[in-house]
């Protein structure tokens, strides 16, 4: 009997002692996944600086280059984007614009085709009436481009005049394959999603600044990029988040992927949660069918610097981290039960930040803005995509098809 109690002392302790290791282990991880590797991203730089100070960029490099804008079904907003697009700073006779409209039956094709461009200006309206996604439109018109330098932007962004400028001489370097732009979003004055939303990307915008200045970023947004046109590889079919796996292959491929702040494009926020959790899902989905095509990126040995980034940025941030929140929620009651003192206090916080996210989905609701509610609620809906998208990847019902997200309108002042 004595023998049999120690014996089992000893288990609770081995259990005990592995409960604290691994909440604290997963604690380490979730604060890393989302605020520790800016941290030390932040610290690398400072001390890179001491060894090789950043070099100033001269704006004398004007190649050639294509403008692609991507559309389908976007009659309400094609006409602004041309507007935008007649308005860059940049050499006329050294830019064209590709208008790829596959599967529009709204009479996008149409609108374009019938716009009062300037004599001057060269486009070229690319439609198919199949409706395949933007992969395969994007296959269809490569080898149509001539340009030494490719820029890829969406028809419902604006772009600022400055952006091809700024974006193009960075290619004046050999070693940079692909430039990645700025995404923003609007400020809202009521929707909680574009508080949530725009925090989000302010973030990842001050990420994308450090990782390029560290190495390279680690995957461009679709919103606005551009690539060596020499570099541009078919991605699969059936990808997802396709800017993201043809930038990562770029950089796979030894060439830097720089980030161009100056570069920027804006658009309207997610016109709900609801919306904004479908992009989102759509997203999680990609990340996931993306981690196992670019496996081989988990090689330090073989990647070194882009290993660590991809893995700091965002391989931990898709999967670990959000699947640490429900197990570290359940440990914490166990250890503020058995132990109290720290772990109460860990309790505590726990439980109040997810009522806070519980508020800020209740208000939400009564679209009543609140930015210290909204944010923790939009943590959660974030890591709620990660799980859905996972599943949605499992079963492969995600289509590849432009998913359109309902963006909030503009303002008459924004129109204007």
């Amino acid at each position: 009997m004595l023998e049999a109690a120690i014996f089992a002392q000893n288990q609770l302790l081995i259990s005990s002692r592995m409960d604290r290791q691994i909440f604290w282990t997963l604690i380490f991880v979730v604060f890393f996944s989302y605020l520790g590797y800016g941290v030390l991203l932040w610290l690398l730089i400072r001390v890179k600086r001491l060894f090789q100070r950043p070099q100033p960029l001269g704006d004398g490099y004007l190649p050639d280059v294509t403008f692609v804008t991507a559309a389908y079904n976007e009659k309400d907003w094609i006409e602004n984007k041309i507007r935008n697009c007649l308005a860059f700073d940049y050499p006329r006779e050294k830019i064209t614009f590709f208008f790829v409209t596959d599967g529009s039956d709204d009479g996008t094709p149409d609108i374009i085709r019938s716009y009062p461009f300037p004599d001057d200006v060269r486009f070229e309206v690319l439609h198919s009436p199949e409706r395949k996604g933007k992969i395969a439109a994007v296959k269809r018109i490569m080898p149509l481009i001539k340009t030494p330098i490719t820029v890829f932007t969406d028809a419902n962004t604006d772009v600022n005049p400055e952006a091809v400028r700024r974006m193009v001489r960075h290619f004046r370097d050999p070693n940079v394959g692909a430039v990645a732009g700025e995404k923003k979003v609007r400020a809202g004055d009521k929707a909680d999603a574009k508080a949530g939303e725009g925090i989000y990307w302010k973030y990842e915008s001050l990420l994308k600044r450090m990782d390029s200045e560290f190495h390279t970023v680690v995957g461009a947004a679709g919103e606005l990029f551009a690539i060596r046109t020499s570099l541009y590889r078919p991605v699969p079919q059936n990808a997802i988040v396709e800017d993201f796996i043809m930038t990562m292959g770029i950089a796979a491929r030894g060439y830097k992927v720089v980030y161009e702040p100056g570069a920027f494009a804006e658009e309207e926020p997610s016109a709900s949660v609801a919306e904004e959790l479908k992009r989102k899902v759509r997203i999680a989905a990609g990340a996931f069918q993306s981690m196992v095509w670019l496996a081989p990126l988990l090689n330090p040995f073989r990647y070194g610097k882009l290993s660590f980034q991809y893995i700091g940025h965002r391989v931990l941030r898709w999967t670990i981290a959000p699947l640490s929140l429900p197990i570290l929620f359940l440990l914490n009651i166990r250890l503020a039960y058995r132990y109290g003192g720290i772990y109460n206090w860990l309790m505590a916080a726990q439980i109040a930040f997810y009522v806070a996210a519980l508020l800020g989905w209740v208000l939400e609701k009564k679209r009543i803005k609140v930015k210290a509610l909204f944010v923790p609620f939009y943590f959660c809906m974030m890591n709620y995509a990660m799980f859905k998208g996972f599943f949605r990847y499992l079963k492969g019902n995600q289509s590849v098809v432009w998913e359109k997200a309902k963006r909030a309108q503009k303002t008459s002042k924004q129109q204007a």
